[in-house]
């Protein structure tokens, strides 16, 4: 079997063997590096689950890059070229773009799954361009773009490996080359999916229809998804075949205090206020763990407050936006957001599709950037996407601690919605992942008052670990309900943005 340079754990090695076994069947032979015809009827659904540190990233990453070595097209959803009748293809997914920038981050294509199902139509012109950009044409002579930006558009497409990233390096806006979108009418072969356990049962059904083989990657000490029935994971169902255990912590082997503090959770002896005490244990030692008597506002505007109840996260928002003098019918700029869904009739069908193909999708990450050139328009920045600015339609809804309907500052009659993101639920964070992240522990207190326990796991327990395992640098564990004055004002000075100027959607030129 063809397996990679890397030291491999015995786990990960077999894991390698079997998907592999199941890739022959796709058209990848690892073993003989040959694509070929894939099997007739061939369907095969693979999970490789293990907690944080297991050593899953690492896995997908390299089977990744050995399906690129063999000729494998890794379709990203931003655009695909002519089809060959002989060509193997990969789509690397995630549920949400920050999720999918956390993939991107280690040198993994990913997008998310919404982008991959609908795929954009470009104008004939752009068609040629995009082409050439990949590797599949000439250098194209066109009206439509001058030789400096043609120049532009290629060295950016060199660093991000997307076509509408290198085409808005050149000042072009999706809707200058982007004529529509559809609905993709005929299947992939191979689909790798990040963060698994945030699935529900359609989602997991819609893929298996698009990926005849599709390997799924999942932490079962994750919370299963709102709108799971029976409170498991999709790839709970799997035959225990299927599924790929991952037991060996490698992250470990670093001295991380974040995974120790998270691993800690699976021992049956360890209560809550055992945990706290491990990790005041571990501040003392690491200052990668803080025990931590007040929320850090400064930190709230980029990296939100975790926390179980909705009437905490209401009340943070509050003494957040009180904190930075915000009016009560406008939002500064720099203030966080959390999209939380598309409210368009169906015959915007096309609107709906362009602002979720950038981004605007339930749960993204956004930072508001000011009003648009239209009442009721926003001017975004969207956390994790290639192409992060844009300007949309917005309805901004303020939640009041005790009222049923939320304090609406402004909005469109129709478009995006938000709520604000200072903070936000634990289920809500799953997926993303921060550098510094904050951990509200009177609401993970509350619910190991509460006894729930879900899929044979105390629920508090489930919620510290998604909690900690936000962190990737430094774990803050708030012990008290107060709020620290922010040292600055906001700004959006610290957004980077690499290719774009803002683009506009359809619906503001």
């Amino acid at each position: 079997m063809s397996v990679p340079a890397l030291t491999f754990s015995d786990d990960q090695a077999q894991a390698w063997d079997t998907i592999a076994e199941a890739l022959t069947a796709s058209g990848v032979d690892l073993a003989n590096d040959t694509l070929m015809p894939p099997a007739e009827g061939q369907e095969s659904v693979l999970a490789v689950i293990g907690k944080a540190g297991s050593g899953k990233t690492m896995l997908l990453a390299a089977l990744y890059r050995q399906l690129r070595e063999l000729g494998v097209d890794v379709v990203s959803g931003d655009w695909e070229g002519r089809k060959r009748k002989d060509r193997r293809t990969l789509a690397i997914l995630a549920p949400t773009n920050k999720a999918a920038s956390v993939l991107r981050n280690r040198g993994v294509p990913a997008t998310t799954i919404h982008r991959i199902i609908y795929t954009p139509v470009y104008d004939p012109e752009f068609e040629k361009i995009a082409e050439w950009l990949a590797g599949q044409g000439d250098r194209p002579e066109t009206e439509a773009m001058g030789e400096a930006a043609l120049d532009r558009a290629y060295a950016a497409f060199q660093t991000h490996g997307s076509v509408p990233a290198a085409l808005a390096a050149a000042g072009l806006r999706g809707s200058d080359f982007i004529t529509g979108w559809k609905r993709r009418e005929e299947p992939l072969d191979i689909g790798f999916v990040d963060e698994s356990s945030m699935l529900d049962a359609k989602q997991f059904e819609d893929l298996k229809e698009l990926f005849p083989t599709l390997l799924l990657f999942g932490d079962p000490a994750q919370l299963p998804p709102v709108q799971s029935t029976g409170g498991g994971m999709v790839f709970d169902e799997l035959p225990e075949k299927r599924r790929l255990v991952l037991h060996r912590i490698h992250r470990q082997e670093a001295d991380n205090p974040i995974l120790d503090l998270a691993h800690a959770l699976a021992d049956p002896e360890v209560d809550f206020h055992r945990f706290e005490r491990l990790v005041g244990e571990a501040a003392a030692k690491d200052p990668r763990v803080v025990m931590a008597e007040r929320v850090e506002a400064d930190l709230m505007a980029r990296s939100p407050v975790l926390v179980w109840r909705n009437k905490t996260r209401i009340r943070l928002i509050h003494a957040f936006r009180a904190a930075y003098g915000a009016p009560v019918d406008e939002l500064l700029e720099g203030e966080p957001l959390i999209c939380d869904g598309i409210e368009l009739p169906l015959k915007h069908r096309k609107k709906r599709l362009d602002l979720e193909a950038r981004g605007l999708i339930k749960g993204a990450q956004v930072i508001y950037l000011g009003p648009g050139k239209r009442p009721g328009f926003s001017r975004l920045h969207v956390m994790g996407a290639l192409e992060p600015r844009l300007s949309a339609a917005s309805i901004v809804k303020i939640e009041k601690e005790g009222e049923e309907e939320p304090f609406i500052p402004f909005a469109a009659t129709m478009g995006a919605t938000f709520l604000h993101g200072a903070a936000v639920t634990i289920h809500k964070a799953q997926g993303s992942q921060w550098d510094t992240v904050q951990v509200f522990a009177p609401d993970i207190y509350a619910a190991a008052q509460m006894g729930r326990v879900e899929a044979g796991q105390p629920l508090w327990k489930r919620l510290a670990y998604v909690a900690v395992t936000r962190a990737e640098r430094e774990l803050r564990w708030v012990v008290r309900n107060r709020l620290a004055r922010p040292s600055l004002p906001l700004t959006t000075g610290d957004l980077t943005v690499t290719a774009a100027p803002l683009a506009l959607t359809a619906e503001e030129e």
